[in-house]
């Protein structure tokens, strides 16, 4: 709200069309405020664009709609704004030029096609450098992605936001038990505004990123944090085809409850009892799926008993009559 005496001088001015410091001097005191401040509640009013003196009668004033005097203030604001941005996007096209010499020093110092990093630390330091020098395109195959941690994902979306600012498109497999987690849905309401692109599938063929399609990172298979970091063509070739198929084959992410409950519901139960039919164990069934062994010994129990059976041998039986098994 405004100052008392700045209101009470902006409504005399405006009835009155005067700059009369005395006589709104007065006007004040008759409305119980301090006289001594008309002269500087109109000085106030004149740096805020609200009060206009006339030029050739220096004791007439307009006062000016509220609308006028904040286009007024916010005109050489904005124009500093887009200076500092062309000035911002210049500095940055010159240092960008030098992004291929960096690519092409990291590849002599690297070497190798395929480089094994051991070390957590060591991991984000790369895939942090392959961010910041990505161009054009992120895939993304993130199992579990439903578990992930709201700082985690905070933070990745900061990350994800640098990128799309730059007109990267970012393409982001999660499993369908993401629908169910709330940070997730939080998160992909939030990146899919900035203009990410998910889907969700029950199966996902593991973790995996891909920058520009010239660099990928792949999880090491002795379950550490370390990463396989290849660089070879024909591999990435093939890893991003199987990204592809997976992502013509996945549906776009909703919220479980949006996208209809049963129907997730009933994709999930085809899905294990086809599992089951194969023979996978239950921690094999639980990590395909991006769920916890706990959870998906659950379900495992509830198509059991739905089957009637006592076996997997017999559940695959029964299923394979109820015609669960056809493609």
């Amino acid at each position: 709200m405004p100052d008392p005496a700045d209101a009470a001088a902006y409504a005399w001015v405006l009835e009155h069309g005067r700059l009369d410091p005395a006589a709104l001097a007065a006007h004040l005191g008759r409305q119980g405020l301090d006289p001594a401040a008309a002269a500087t509640a109109l000085d106030r009013l004149t740096s805020w664009q609200l009060l206009q003196p006339d030029p050739a009668d220096p004791g007439r004033c307009r006062a000016l709609p509220p609308q006028t005097a904040i286009a007024a203030l916010a005109a050489p604001v904005e124009a500093a704004i887009q200076r500092s941005r062309a000035e911002l996007a210049h500095r940055q096209a010159q240092v960008a030029g030098f992004l291929p010499y960096h690519r092409q020093a990291a590849r002599e110092t690297d070497g190798a096609e395929i480089e094994v990093i051991a070390d957590l630390q060591d991991v984000r330091a790369a895939l942090d450098r392959a961010s910041a020098e990505c161009r054009s395109e992120v895939l993304t195959s993130q199992p579990g992605g439903g578990s992930r941690v709201p700082a985690a994902m905070e933070e990745a979306l900061r990350r994800d936001r640098a990128l799309l600012g730059r007109g990267v498109r970012m393409r982001t497999l999660y499993h369908h038990t993401a629908r169910f987690n709330g940070p997730s849905q939080a998160y992909v309401e939030a990146a899919t505004a900035l203009g990410a692109e998910y889907r969700t599938a029950h199966e996902l063929f593991g973790r995996l990123i891909v920058f520009d399609r010239e660099l990928a990172f792949l999880p090491l298979s002795d379950g550490t944090w370390g990463a396989v970091v290849v660089r070879q063509e024909a591999l990435l070739a093939y890893l991003c085809g199987i990204f592809e198929q997976a992502w013509t084959l996945a549906r776009p992410f909703a919220a479980a409850a949006e996208d209809g409950l049963e129907q997730v519901s009933q994709e999930l139960d085809r899905t294990i009892v086809r599992m089951l039919a194969a023979g996978l164990k239950d921690e094999a069934i639980a990590r395909r799926l991006g769920m916890s062994l706990r959870t998906a010994r659950r379900h495992i129990a509830d198509i059991m008993d739905e089957l009637g059976a006592e076996s997997r041998f017999q559940a695959g039986v029964a299923a394979a009559r109820a015609g669960l098994l056809d493609d």
